[in-house]
């Protein structure tokens, strides 16, 4: 029963470790953007303006990074998962190999 309160605790444990991280980068978050909340002004081309909070072009600058990034990594993964399926499946049994080490 030792093991099992002991594997119980250590599990709850990190739940609460991980909801106090998702917290304390939520407040960090929180803290960034009431200090950059000031306007701030994008040109763009042809006469465009748009004027904003900092944290709103902050957060779509990131939002559209990781976006470019995903996108970049699309056609990798389509290579990787084209290969894999050319690849013929082997069968569970036949990748079982005997060995001369007795059962212990």
């Amino acid at each position: 029963m030792g093991a099992d309160h002991t594997r119980s605790f250590m599990k709850n444990l990190t739940r609460y470790l991980g909801l106090a991280l998702k917290l304390l980068v939520f407040l960090l978050v929180l803290g960034f953007a009431l200090k950059n909340s000031q306007t701030a002004i994008f040109y763009s081309y042809l006469g465009y303006v748009w004027q904003a909070p900092l944290i709103v072009m902050l957060g779509l600058a990131f939002i559209l990074g990781a976006l470019a990034g995903v996108l970049a990594l699309l056609p990798t993964l389509f290579r990787l998962r084209r290969e894999l399926g050319r690849k013929p499946r082997a069968i569970e049994a036949d990748t079982v190999t005997q060995t001369d080490l007795p059962v212990v």
